[in-house]
């Protein structure tokens, strides 16, 4: 484990986020506030892996908590989104993102209930986190700082670190909050850590209560939301999931519910395709592509519970709901076409998400045809229009008809210029003509 200095560790962090981090402490000196850098940074940062957010709870001074001293730091520019409910803020610009939060303690009135915020001190704070890995502060303000180590540890987090384990801070904690199972195995395959016996023995107690029928489908919901996203930083999701099959938290959200040994393969392809989109994505949902793609070989009865129980629903719905047979007739079109052009027509209309999810169902040979039309032909744009088609003759349905015509040509390479599209769509318009 790395040893840690403030200075070493502001270096570590992103540089674009330098200049919002370096306000908000110049106005915390002014006003004598706490801040410390907390959880995941820390912890990645004794880890030796790349910094990537910049997380810090600030101790108030004369009222003066996260938002009020966000407000004082932000320059105009910076857009500030608040979370009241929480005591949580977010200075954003276009580049980067710093989070703030005032130090909290919390309490649980039953199993899966919201907390209940009260304030606290930073090591309270540290104390209602997850693991404890994560309970870790590196005080940087001069408020901080005093009286306090370089490194902060309330519950023996370093020394876990070191044991490359997760461990929860007591028994009650996955009564307390159900969703931290869905975290653990987010957390454990991307840093290589395992569950502690005690937690995984805290786990089967909160299955075994039915502390997970008490959590409302929004949170699972964004919780493998978060699981998907997390490919961006090295997470396999066969792996996350594996590990909550194994734990039997997917049947405790909802009877039936799996991994199926035929989506590990594919939920892998998807996972490296989110870290590294083979294409420029227009709008991507990993989650959604993710829910396609782990749903697809489940009985369709039991993937609409599976929706049901997770709150997802409408286009998102309906795009899970259907894709096993979309994506069927879709890859078997895809593989009778001969020629760009042909290959465009299968897949327009499919969005990213679709794409994805085909890419990680298709063999090789139908994915190197999906990844060249998402990263090239999709793109192409016609050297024709609409409205010269009009002024050569062509009415109504006959105008698009022509055009996708001319679409699958010019990818065809059989038109390479406008006088060639030109004629091609003046014998498109003799044929479109009515015989007399």
């Amino acid at each position: 484990m790395k040893r840690v200095t403030p200075a070493a560790l502001l270096r570590a962090l992103p540089a674009a986020s330098r200049p919002l981090l370096d306000a908000v402490l110049a106005q915390a000196e002014r006003c004598d506030a706490g801040v410390s850098l907390v959880g995941g940074p820390v912890r990645d940062y004794l880890l030796g892996r790349p910094l990537r957010d910049v997380d810090l709870v600030v101790e108030p001074e004369r009222g003066l908590g996260a938002l009020e001293l966000a407000r004082a730091a932000a320059a105009p520019e910076v857009r500030i989104v608040a979370h009241d409910r929480f005591g949580t803020v977010r200075l954003e610009t276009p580049e980067t993102a710093v989070d703030l939060a005032t130090v909290r303690s919390e309490s649980y009135a039953h199993p899966g209930a919201l907390p209940s915020i009260a304030s606290g001190t930073l090591e309270q704070d540290l104390r209602r986190r997850d693991f404890t890995v994560n309970a870790l502060a590196v005080p940087l303000s001069s408020a901080a700082r005093r009286g306090r180590p370089v490194l902060l540890d309330v519950a023996g987090g370093g020394a876990d670190l070191e044991a490359k384990v997760l461990r929860v801070f007591h028994e009650r904690s996955f009564h307390d909050d159900p969703t931290r199972a869905l975290r653990s195995a987010r957390l454990a395959p991307r840093i290589g850590f395992t569950l502690t016996r005690g937690s995984l023995r805290a786990l089967r107690s909160a299955l075994r209560d039915g502390a997970f029928g008490a959590v409302s489908g929004e949170r699972f919901r964004a919780e493998f939301e978060k699981l998907f996203a997390d490919a961006v930083h090295g997470l396999d999701p066969a792996a996350a999931l594996r590990l909550l099959a194994s734990w039997h938290v997917l049947p405790a959200l909802e009877p039936g519910l799996g991994l199926a040994r035929d989506s590990v393969a594919p939920l892998r392809r998807l996972g490296r395709a989110v870290a590294e989109p083979p294409w420029r994505p227009l709008r991507l949902r990993p989650w959604l592509a993710g829910l396609m793609v782990w749903l697809a070989p489940l009985d369709a009865s039991l993937r609409r519970r599976a929706l049901r129980r997770l709150a997802v629903q409408g286009e998102a719905a309906q795009a899970i709901e259907g894709f096993p047979k979309a994506r069927d007739a879709w890859l078997r079109k895809l593989a009778r076409s001969r020629g760009r052009g042909a290959i465009d027509a299968a897949l327009r209309g499919a969005d990213d998400d679709t794409l994805l999810a085909l890419l990680a169902w298709a063999p090789p040979n139908l994915r190197r045809r999906i990844e060249r039309f998402a990263r090239e032909d999709r793109f192409a744009e016609l050297s024709v229009g609409g409205d010269d088609l009009v002024a050569i003759g062509l009415r109504g349905p006959a105008v698009g008809r022509a055009l996708a015509q001319l679409r699958v040509a010019y990818l065809d390479r059989r038109v390479r210029t406008r006088e060639e599209a030109l004629a091609l769509a003046r014998e498109l318009t003799g044929r479109a003509r009515p015989r007399r």
